[in-house]
């Protein structure tokens, strides 16, 4: 689907700890607003979560951010007047849209932020304007906290938008 609708914005960021992760989604917060749709790729353990907690932080709403795994999706509304936050972990759902379509996402999307972990080919039909974020960590028996973030907008709600604003401030080395 993407070859169909490439990305018109994107960034890559480097992202060296769980803090500096959810950090990066409170930062993402401040440019996202009701309608958008926000699939996150990445492995087990990746920070897609974490990732997810700094926007619901960032987005003001109420709840503690945690995976959803088990109950597949959770809503989280707004403190603070803004758009509300629905979490969706797609892992354990087999089929595409037509599986997705019980959870009313194409319902939501119009009045909340939509983030879809695992969202790769079943959501994708939900809008042509997505953000779609790939979390790469070192793989392997390590403690590494590294992350690189590929953020790819699609579609026109993202061509005015600079991601790499979205790069942390440079940090002042210590004399």
């Amino acid at each position: 689907m993407e070859a169909a609708h490439p990305p018109v914005s994107g960034a890559t960021l480097s992202v060296d700890s769980p803090e500096r992760m959810q950090e990066l989604g409170r930062r993402l917060a401040k440019i996202l607003r009701p309608g958008d749709l926000v699939m996150l790729t990445g492995e087990l353990g990746a920070g897609k979560t974490t990732l997810t907690r700094g926007l619901g932080e960032g987005l003001g709403v109420r709840g503690a951010v945690t995976s959803p795994t088990f109950v597949i999706a959770r809503v989280h509304p707004s403190l603070t007047g803004g758009p509300a936050l629905v979490h969706v972990d797609a892992y354990r759902l087999g089929g595409g849209l037509d599986e997705m379509e019980d959870l009313d996402l194409d319902v939501s999307l119009p009045e909340s932020v939509v983030v879809v972990e695992w969202g790769d080919g079943k959501v994708e039909e939900l809008t042509d304007d997505r953000l779609h974020v790939l979390i790469h960590r070192v793989t392997g028996d390590t403690d590494d906290d590294r992350r690189t973030v590929v953020l790819r907008g699609i579609g026109g709600r993202w061509a005015g938008e600079d991601l790499e604003l979205l790069r942390p401030p440079a940090r002042r080395e210590q004399p």
